[in-house]
């Protein structure tokens, strides 16, 4: 039936309809009907067009390699030699080794590699950009590429794993920058975008909305939690509102497959914005610690010690001699104050000692036996976590010299020992020659050579300085959880 003669009948039935009800005498006249709602007009959806035409610009792609030593005729150390395997019976050239060398031509101990790709914006005209600390963790070159394909060789200003927020500098002048939002005005709900370089595909937009504040993700942030779509490739790209601000770097993703899944997080950007300063001014982020492990207090704790509520932090154990200590802090308290400020839940206690200032005094409240009680502590400076890149050592200490063997080693710090369950042993600091062709590679721990036990680095010299040049020597190497004899040739 065309659709002109249906709504005609349509009319005629209501009509029919009507005539019956006022017939029926129920008192109903056509003011008194309900009346059907009117269909509202669907609200257009934002558009973001002149949105990124203004801030696009100012996102960059950042890419990043690192020189990989090349080992046993030009292959990476890293390989699994069970891989290795695969790839000779079955024919498959193998990743890293040139095809058809010549033969007789030497080949490279190191070659450049390329890591991986991630995102950054522009913080000003002069060339600094921010982005992920993961994006440039382990990078032995930063390449920074605008929209207008221009190429810059970045320099690390420098990077916090703990927040995952890395400073770098490009050098050039009059650059378009993007500005700075105010987190606090962030509202749930409201639209937002994302420019990144998912997958290495430059300069892509995608659009949704907050969906939390302050999501409590066990790190020392709490971050913005939204549905726009985050791929590998978008860290550290900003998160922008519709006021063309950044109001967040885009930093991880909940999924069980690696990609997106409909939720998204991102560091608010006046939080990044206080690390980014640090680093500028020193390189490194300050923090305080009071030396405590903590954990949450439970609605079943909270009733059965009388604290009502399940608020603050609870202390699990203190560190001997640490501040908390000294303080007067036990095991079993709930830290429920720090310098003023209520403790929510356990993720706040860090987070605020954190941004308190080494040496400076606090009082703290905690909860013990059914009351309340102030303490004072004196906040220590947290130790700083080491992102150190493939080759980089401490300027404040002489390299450690490479011996027959083609190892420089070092000690292993107390720390190591107890996480690796090992009494002894050395880490490798360089490997070449000979220990890098066998497949040995910074980061490894030597625990014996030729049977014998290796204690600390005085050790290992004396028993390398012993051996045989022209003899191969087999060395038990513990990588990670694996444990392995790897046989080196120093005469060849």
């Amino acid at each position: 039936m065309p659709y002109r003669e249906f709504s005609t009948l349509r009319a005629a039935m209501r009509r029919m309809l009507f005539s019956s009800v006022l017939a029926l005498g129920l008192g109903f006249t056509a003011a008194s009907l309900p009346q059907p709602a009117l269909a509202q007009t669907p609200a257009g959806l934002p558009d973001f067009a002149d949105l990124v035409e203004k801030v696009g610009p100012a996102v960059v792609n950042i890419r990043t390699t690192e020189r990989a030593r090349i080992g046993r005729g030009g292959m990476s150390p890293e390989m699994d030699e069970d891989l290795l395997e695969f790839f000779r019976r079955f024919g498959v050239p193998i990743p890293g080794q040139p095809q058809n060398p010549r033969r007789g031509q030497p080949q490279p101990d190191e070659q450049p590699i390329q890591r991986g790709v991630g995102s950054g914006f522009i913080l000003n005209a002069d060339g600094y950009v921010m982005t992920n600390a993961h994006v440039v963790e382990g990078a032995e070159d930063v390449i920074v590429t605008l929209t207008d394909r221009r190429e810059f060789k970045a320099k690390i200003i420098g990077a916090d794993k703990r927040t995952d927020v890395a400073l770098v500098k490009i050098e050039a002048n009059g650059l378009p920058f993007v500005r700075i939002g105010d987190v606090n005005r962030l509202k749930v709900g409201e639209w937002v975008i994302a420019i990144g370089s998912p997958f290495g595909l430059d300069n892509t937009v995608t659009a949704g909305i907050v969906s939390a504040k302050a999501r409590d993700t066990g790190d020392f942030l709490p971050f913005i939690q939204t549905d726009v779509a985050i791929n590998p490739g978008n860290s550290g790209g900003p998160l922008i509102n519709m006021r063309g601000e950044v109001v967040g770097i885009n930093s991880q993703i909940y999924s069980r497959s690696g990609g997106f899944m409909g939720i998204s997080f991102a560091i608010p950007i006046d939080e990044a914005s206080r690390v980014s300063e640090q680093l500028r001014a020193s390189g490194r982020v300050i923090r305080g610690r009071i030396g405590v492990q903590i954990d949450q207090v439970t609605k079943e704790v909270a009733e059965s010690i009388g604290l009502g509520k399940p608020v603050g932090a609870m202390v699990r154990s203190v560190e001997s001699g640490g501040p908390a200590e000294k303080a007067g802090v036990e095991a079993g308290d709930i830290i429920t104050k720090f310098d003023g400020r209520t403790i929510d839940k356990a993720g706040d206690l860090p987070r605020i000692v954190g941004g308190t200032k080494p040496g400076s005094k606090a009082t703290m409240q905690v909860f013990r036996r059914g009351s309340h009680r102030d303490l004072t502590v004196t906040v220590a400076e947290l130790e700083a976590e080491q992102t150190r890149r493939p080759g980089q050592r401490d300027e404040t200490k002489p390299p450690p010299a490479v011996g027959m063997l083609g190892l420089a080693v070092s000690d292993l710090t107390e720390s190591q020992r107890r996480e690796l369950k090992v009494k002894g042993g050395v880490r490798v600091e360089t490997a070449e020659g000979a220990a890098a062709r066998a497949g040995l590679r910074e980061g490894d721990v030597v625990l014996s050579i030729d049977n014998t036990e290796i204690a600390n680095a005085k050790q290992f010299e004396s028993v390398v300085a012993k051996l045989d040049k022209n003899k191969p020597v087999s060395v038990l190497v513990r990588r990670g959880e694996w444990v392995n004899y790897i046989v080196i040739r120093p005469g060849r």
